[in-house]
């Protein structure tokens, strides 16, 4: 029989999903500066999609297996989920000092490979977290707390990209001197909110049950690449659906942060990174509107729990996907540069949905002790998607879009829109997330 979970209060949500901000921090980075890194390293246009498939497949591999492996994991002094994020974030750490120091591609690219599995190793394992500490009735607010959480993160990220090169001026080596600031100030971030969360959160003992259970199947080296199998093939209709929303709504997103900067700079500097002073200009702004951007994801996260919990996730995911579609769509038409304040909302409300309200439709219907490895199937389910876009997209921007930045972006509006009718088809039987 399950022991009832003590209710938390707002604070404490709030502090066991700190940690959330550092690991988004990084994230942020990803999306914001690894590319103009890549851009000020020479790299062609169609040769970033490939550049990029280090976190996709690093989320392949190692998260269903980081989350299997926390599923059979229990110690009296340092928990269940927690050894796991407290590693990655370590990783992190490390990866995201060295980063700034790349000399060619090939360095940035397996600095980036490392990175991730920090990030992949902390990130499941942290919503697994989540899903145990809290009762049904305050999940859709720990999961929302993470969306703000990665709002505030990235908005951080975006801004420092704006702020940043105000002090920090010049060139370090082959890279402007302020993302050596941005970098270092991530890898204080991803240690330092990790372990705030662990300090400030306990994780729920197991049952006698569920403690005889670990101790009858133990974890070993084919543990979690068995309970993977037996969780794909048990898995839940709704995380097939989700999985069809996923295949656009990711492949959408990748092409996004892979062209803003150089939507940017063609549509209002009419500049190409061929150009690295006026590129950097677009790299700053660019920084700054996305920064904006994830003002109105934290804004709004907590918002949005309590719009699931009235109309349904998936008609809040369905309208936050759409709204997000339109503001692909108009992104690359926008040439006062101010006017991306206005154009950049949608895409904000977007990614708050995306961050936390998927999760709402599926910890409804997975068993608890399989937390771990469902979590680290749905990013499965979201590094797919990113996989295919890395290894075809520069084939498709290549010989169908001119290798035009603002055309990639277009292309990306289409899919999130294909993503928001596909959430339609998804049919949800619990009666609290059901439309």
């Amino acid at each position: 029989m399950d022991i009832p979970k003590v209710k938390l209060s707002f604070w404490q949500i709030i502090n066991m999903n700190i940690g959330f901000f550092g690991i988004q921090y990084s994230f942020g980075l990803q999306q914001s500066a690894v590319n103009p890194i890549y851009d000020f390293l020479h790299a062609s246009p169609d040769q970033i999609p490939l550049l990029n498939l280090a976190g996709p497949l690093t989320g392949l591999l190692i998260q269903p297996i980081i989350g299997a492996m926390s599923d059979k994991t229990w110690h009296p002094k340092w928990g269940r989920r927690k050894p796991y994020f407290f590693i990655g974030a370590i990783i992190c750490s490390i990866a995201l000092f060295m980063f700034p120091f790349s000399s060619s591609l090939w360095m940035a690219a397996g600095l980036l490979w490392i990175l991730d599995v920090g990030n992949n190793t902390a990130m499941e394992p942290y919503r697994a977290f989540i899903a145990d500490t809290l009762d049904e009735e305050q999940q859709p607010m720990g999961f929302q707390a993470q969306s703000f959480f990665t709002g505030f993160g990235q908005f951080l990220s975006y801004i420092s990209l704006f702020l940043f090169p105000i002090f920090f001026v010049g060139y370090t080596g082959s890279l402007p001197t302020w993302i050596y600031a941005s970098f270092f100030l991530g890898a204080i971030l991803s240690i330092g909110s990790i372990w705030w969360s662990m300090r400030k959160t306990e994780e729920i003992p197991p049952t006698a049950i569920e403690l005889a259970i670990l101790k009858s199947e133990p974890l070993n080296i084919f543990s979690p690449f068995i309970d993977i199998y037996k969780a794909v093939l048990n898995m839940p209709s709704v995380m097939w659906q989700l999985f069809l929303v996923y295949l656009f709504q990711w492949y959408a997103m990748m092409c996004y942060w892979q062209n803003n900067s150089k939507s940017i700079a063609l549509s209002v500097w009419s500049t190409t990174p061929s150009n690295p002073v006026a590129y950097e200009k677009a790299v700053e702004w660019n920084g700054l509107i996305g920064a904006f951007g994830f003002i109105v994801t934290f804004s709004i996260a907590f918002y949005l729990a309590k719009l699931a919990k009235k109309h349904g996730a998936k008609i809040v995911h369905f309208v936050c996907l759409f709204l997000g579609a339109i503001s692909l769509f108009f992104f690359p038409q926008v040439h006062n540069q101010y006017l991306f304040f206005l154009v950049i909302i949608g895409y904000g409300i977007a990614w708050a949905s995306m961050m936390g309200i998927p999760y709402l439709m599926v910890v409804a219907v997975i068993p608890k002790e399989r937390y771990g490895v469902y979590m680290g199937i749905i990013n499965m389910m979201i590094v797919i998607p990113m996989i295919i876009q890395n290894v075809s997209f520069g084939y498709i921007l290549r010989n169908y879009l001119d290798n035009d930045p603002r055309q990639a972006i277009n292309f990306a509006a289409v899919l999130l829109f294909i993503a928001a009718i596909c959430t339609l088809l998804i049919k949800i039987r619990n009666t609290k997330l059901n439309e």
